[in-house]
């Protein structure tokens, strides 16, 4: 079950990243959408509401829920840029999955959505100077802060983590 949970294991913060790993993240973010994507391009109405594991979100859930995710991420970023180490607001992962905009709406919305978020997203980390990466904000579930550097290596993980559960389903499914 921890392989279907985590297909690229858990997120590992490291003590620091160098800018070589900074650019290879802005890049993962960059790309995302366009991964994504290509995962879902040829799924039909039934695969798409099939869950990645039991228990699970189905695929477009999880579509729903990368926009709805980055949505806050990059928010969470421009206060850090723009306020001393801000308390940010959590929310509620699992309910947001469950609301109707996420039931109603057709996933090549959010996929779109994903498309404009990582272009502005990918600009604005890569023209961050050295001081704005040690920016950081405070996450009140966690009690501790995050600066930019891990953000970036967190969303790039949570990304191709999320990838990863659309490619290991249709890989499961023969799709």
């Amino acid at each position: 079950m921890e392989a279907l949970q985590y297909p690229i294991g858990r997120f590992e913060p490291l003590p620091d990243y160098s800018p070589a790993m900074l650019r290879e993240y802005i890049n993962d973010i960059r790309d995302l959408p366009t991964l994504v994507e290509m995962a879902v391009q040829n799924l039909d109405a039934f695969q798409l509401q099939k869950p990645y594991r039991p228990g699970g979100w189905n695929i477009s859930q999880v579509v729903h829920h990368l926009a709805d995710s980055h949505i806050n991420a990059i928010a969470r970023m421009k206060m850090a840029l723009t306020e001393e180490k801000p308390i940010i607001k959590p929310y509620d992962e699992a309910a947001w999955a469950e609301l109707e905009d996420v039931k109603n709406t057709p996933i090549n919305v959010s996929i779109t959505l994903l498309h404009a978020l990582h272009t502005r997203w990918a600009n604005l980390m890569e023209r961050l100077t050295p001081e704005q990466w040690e920016r950081s904000f405070i996450h009140p579930e966690h009690g501790r802060r995050f600066n930019m550097k891990t953000v970036a290596a967190n969303y790039a993980w949570h990304g191709k983590h999320h990838l990863g559960h659309i490619q290991g389903l249709k890989e499961r499914m023969n799709w």
